[in-house]
């Protein structure tokens, strides 16, 4: 695996564990020489993979829309690709990367779940989805997930596309062994 997108929140979150848990990421990434694909912010949670990644002398690549520079304050230090729009910066970060982890974050961040969630689903690519719940952050969201399978609308093959685990070390060895 060469690279893994990670979707994640332009925000630190109101625990210090999310921000924890990016950069111990990004630190196992950089040790076995997996780069990170993400969001191009500098700041929040974006900033705390990519910054744990550059320390650790691993490869970063962010992602951003001309329009979010100054908003999301683009990282210097990564190896910036500016697009024009939001399904631009989806479409190159998703070619751009093997495997997908999703840490905590906001409404772009579900949006970005999602999507490459259903794009498995439906077969568009085969890259493993992970999804980091560090502190319970995605507890109600995963009752929700199977109460929609219990009620018929997600498929069990289809929910168990979908990785989970508490742990960064955790979560990285079920998305590097995914069929």
């Amino acid at each position: 695996m060469n690279s893994i997108c990670v979707f994640c929140g332009a925000q630190p979150g109101a625990r210090g564990e999310y921000l924890a848990a990016a950069g111990q990421l990004g630190r196992l990434m950089a040790a076995r020489g997996i780069g990170l694909v993400y969001g191009g912010g500098g700041e929040g949670m974006m900033g705390a993979v990519a910054d744990a990644v550059r320390t650790a002398d691993g490869r970063a690549i962010g992602v951003i829309p001309q329009r979010l520079i100054a908003k999301e304050q683009a990282n210097p230090a990564a190896d910036l690709r500016v697009v024009n729009n939001m399904h631009e910066r989806k479409a190159l970060m998703g070619e751009l990367s093997d495997a997908f982890i999703v840490l905590p974050g906001g409404l772009g961040t579900l949006e970005e779940l999602f999507e490459v969630w259903t794009w498995r689903q439906l077969g568009f690519h085969r890259k493993p989805c992970g999804l980091l719940n560090v502190a319970g952050f995605y507890d109600t969201l995963l009752q929700h997930i199977a109460g929609a399978n219990q009620s018929g609308f997600i498929r069990r093959e289809h929910r168990d596309l979908l990785l989970v685990a508490g742990e960064p070390g955790e979560l990285l060895e079920k998305v590097l062994t995914a069929r």
